[in-house]
């Protein structure tokens, strides 16, 4: 696969999980307002999961405030995100009700969670970044792909995708993202 475009590579690994691993294709988001929090896609899921309107919408306030949260820093605000990821948002839709917990995983059942790939993800900020794929789980962008063609090596991936990261660029979308990979078709895939 030597001399092969990164498209050629993007297409490959897009069959994979859509194919194989049974991931919902979303398209080509380069032309729409993106976020590392999918509204529609994380209401949808969490109706199916069986939450009133009250509870969706404080839980995700709650997972926003978390991952927005500009005082902490990136590596804080994604350790706030992933065990809310992990063990839920704990949720009080009116006083005097109980606490209840609303999961943003079904750990227990991962068939029943809404696993989707998009494209070319655009991400507007300090300047405009647009990773090759996002992985997303039940509307939370929880992995992205930076993929290069094989006659460019993989350590310019991981430095874009470390530059992606930085306050300047797109800090705010990794607040929620759990595993970044680089890779191409000479050198493999890293994460």
């Amino acid at each position: 696969m030597i001399g092969k475009p990164e498209r050629h590579t993007q297409n490959r690994v897009i069959a994979l999980f859509r194919d194989e691993l049974k991931y919902r294709y979303l398209g080509d988001w380069s032309d729409r307002a993106n976020s590392n929090i999918d509204e529609a896609l994380a209401t949808s899921w969490l109706k199916k999961a069986g939450h009133t309107p009250e509870q969706i919408s404080r839980a995700l306030y709650l997972l926003r405030t978390d991952a927005d949260n500009l005082t902490r820093g990136l590596y804080a605000n994604n350790q706030k995100v992933y065990a809310l990821l992990r063990y839920g948002v704990p949720v009080k839709v009116e006083a005097g009700k109980v606490t209840e917990t609303v999961k943003l995983i079904d750990w227990g059942h991962p068939e029943l969670n809404d696993f989707a790939i998009a494209e070319e993800v655009t991400l507007k900020g300090g300047h405009e970044r647009r990773p090759d794929l996002v992985l997303y789980l039940n509307g939370i962008a929880i992995g992205v792909i930076e993929l290069k063609g094989s006659h460019v090596s993989l350590s310019d991936g991981i430095r874009q995708l470390l530059s992606n990261q930085q306050k300047q660029f797109n800090e705010w979308f990794f607040s929620t993202v759990q595993l970044v990979f680089a890779g191409n078709d000479s050198e493999g895939l890293r994460y």
